[in-house]
């Protein structure tokens, strides 16, 4: 016996020392190739190709190496906005890029006031001259807001154009709980904080299908002005008010009826785009047929990064992205503590003269939330300017962060507001009976085991749990109150847990001024006394380990084609769907005393980080609490 526990040792030892040796071979080889690669060079006289594959985020969610290594990938790749309106910028001014190519057939889509700076780049691109193209087999809402901005947009012959707008349907809980025997009690302040819904209701409420209404009517009214002005021709009610009809006079031809309509100017395949832009910038170097003088937006980058000085005076920018939890996260997860230590780290350089804090979320933990709100103040006390910019979502403890910011930027399609707290604990006595299973006990204090998930809340917890939300309702509202100069009666009628659009935000005094992150970077720069047009940004973030960084680098992007309008409509559907899941089940786990807004979900940038979070897990991480 002790033999063959010997030989399986040995067995064992083997098979560990291959895996390590492979793994070793695998590092050596992306080293090499990445040392070895040619830098890339801008071709005179060509196009910057905008493959934009995956979703416009603020920031990229980190994947964990052991996903990498196992050939696993995220659910949808990320592109961040930052480096597309970098690459844009760059190329306005490069007399080697003649005019930009938007390749959108695996583009999954952005928030909208991301999609509205890439749109500004683009029109700056343009008024100097130089023409912009787009092509895609199918376009849906998101896509087309940048195919709209093209000079020349082109579909694929079996594609099409179709348009919905934001909104669409939420989950609903309360049957499936009341058949499982689950009791969930909820605690909430606000009229309005319609998180807690899904699970006391089947359908929403009165108060939130109005307030949401408003919202979505408001975005679709900024998205079909920005459309328009890019295409003032088109008529975009006009085409939608008698869609099947218009789809059936083209013989059911959505790529026809979408010329006639003016939505596109031109139909064909890939290749015969690709030998129209040869006629305009030149045959490609490969000789392949529907190559065109070209260079990808990843090269572009490399090829084209300015000589910098990596010291002397600039702008720190910190990332809020993603849910707000507690302790320690990777990049596209806002924790509380790490990016507090960014921003001490950001005080504590000299080089740094102020701060802009890029927030991009729904909320989370109420205690994540005010540990980097704390954190900004201290940067303030140290005596650096901070200035709030908010992208897509800067929603309950996204809007609970911009609070200590001198001054806060949003965009007019910017999703914010949602003032409200509530706390949400499941219980399971229903569930328990249902199975003929008893819960008893004895306790010291009426408090003992309380929250009791077994046997249901008693009278004493339900009453410290609501005085417990309404106080901190009452800290939020009265911290607002105090940052936006407005009384605490006014805060507590516009908050209530009402999500409102950037541009009526600003017009009932949430937020200071509108405009994006550059309007944000030049408001920093002005407080730190440095010129806007020349200041030196810093992205302030943990960057991946090398070898992590290395087999990203070595997996190239997604490959294939974005399929048609309905398959592209599904998949987003679908993403839709488990992020609302995904939120469920974070919400009804985590923290307590939550700020956090589920109605951002279906309207902002794609959320489809896993309720699992072993691929990323870190040695410090503590339980991840979700706050809106």
């Amino acid at each position: 016996m002790r033999f063959f526990r010997g030989l399986w040792r040995v067995l064992v030892g083997v098979k560990d020392g291959l895996a390590l040796i492979l793994l070793l071979l695998v590092f050596v080889g992306l080293w090499g190739a990445t040392r070895g690669a040619a830098p890339a060079v801008v071709p005179s006289g060509s196009a910057l190709v905008l493959n934009l594959e995956g979703a416009l985020v603020d920031q990229s969610s980190e994947r964990g190496l052991g996903v990498l290594l196992s050939g696993g990938e995220s659910p949808i790749p990320q592109v961040r906005v930052r480096d597309v309106i970098e690459a844009i910028h760059r190329a306005t001014v490069d007399d080697n890029i003649k005019s930009i190519v938007l390749d959108l057939d695996l583009f999954m889509g952005s928030g909208q006031a991301n999609l509205q700076a890439v749109g500004e780049a683009l029109r700056a691109f343009k008024a100097k001259g130089k023409p912009v193209y787009s092509y895609g087999t199918a376009y849906v809402d998101d896509g087309y807001y940048l195919a709209a901005h093209a000079n020349e947009a082109w579909v694929d012959p079996l594609g099409g154009v179709l348009l919905s707008g934001p909104g669409g349907s939420n989950l609903y809980f309360k049957s499936a709980l009341d058949r499982l025997g689950v009791d969930v009690e909820v605690f909430k302040v606000g009229t309005f904080k319609s998180a807690v819904e899904p699970y006391v209701r089947a359908d929403a409420s009165p108060e939130a299908r109005a307030a949401n209404q408003t919202l979505v009517d408001t975005l679709w009214d900024s998205y079909t002005a920005d459309v328009q002005a890019a295409r003032p021709k088109l008529k975009i009610d006009a085409t939608l008010a008698n869609l099947p009809d218009r789809i059936k006079t083209a013989g059911g031809d959505f790529a026809k009826a979408a010329l006639k309509d003016g939505l596109v100017d031109r139909i064909g395949t890939r290749a015969s785009f690709g030998k129209e832009m040869a006629k305009r910038v030149g045959e490609g170097e490969d000789g392949r047929p529907g190559s065109f003088n070209a260079i990808q937006f990843g090269d572009y980058l490399n090829a084209s990064s300015p000589v910098r000085d990596r010291s002397g005076s600039a702008i720190g920018i910190v990332y809020v992205a993603g849910e707000i939890v507690d302790g320690e996260a990777p990049p596209g997860v806002a924790g509380g503590d790490t990016i507090a230590e960014l921003i001490a780290d950001a005080t504590a350089d000299d080089d740094i003269k102020a701060l802009v804090v890029r927030i991009d979320s729904p909320g989370g933990s109420v205690t994540a939330s005010e540990r980097i709100r704390q954190a900004m103040l201290e940067a303030k006390a140290a005596g650096l300017p901070v200035v709030a910019s908010m992208g897509p979502v800067a929603a309950s403890g996204g809007y609970w962060v911009a609070m200590a910011a001198d001054e806060v930027f949003a965009e007019p399609s910017t999703i914010t507001g949602s003032i409200g707290v509530f706390a949400v604990i499941p219980t399971f006595a229903g569930t328990l009976d249902k199975l003929g299973i008893g819960a008893d006990g004895v306790k010291a204090t009426p408090y003992s085991g309380q929250p009791n998930v077994l046997e249901g809340l008693n009278s004493g917890t339900r009453l410290l749990l609501q005085a417990s939300v309404e106080d901190i309702y009452r800290r939020f509202t009265g911290m607002v109150a105090k940052a936006r100069r407005l009384t605490p009666a006014r805060v507590d009628e516009i908050g209530q847990g009402r999500v409102w659009a950037g541009g009526t935000a600003h017009q009932l005094g949430l937020v200071d001024r509108l405009g994006g992150m550059e309007a944000a970077i030049g408001a920093a720069a002005k407080r730190a006394s440095l010129d806007p047009a020349t200041a030196r940004t810093v992205d302030v973030e943990a960057q991946p380990d090398f070898l992590t960084q290395l087999i990203e680098r070595s997996l190239g992007s997604v490959k294939g084609s974005g399929g048609d309008v309905y398959a592209r409509i599904l998949r987003l559907s679908q993403v839709r769907a488990k992020s609302q899941i995904n939120d469920a089940l974070r919400l009804s786990g985590g923290a307590t005393i939550q700020a956090r807004c589920l109605t951002c979900a279906g309207l902002g940038t794609l959320n489809v980080a896993p309720v699992n979070r072993e691929a990323w897990r870190l040695p410090l991480v503590k339980e991840l609490v979700p706050l809106n």
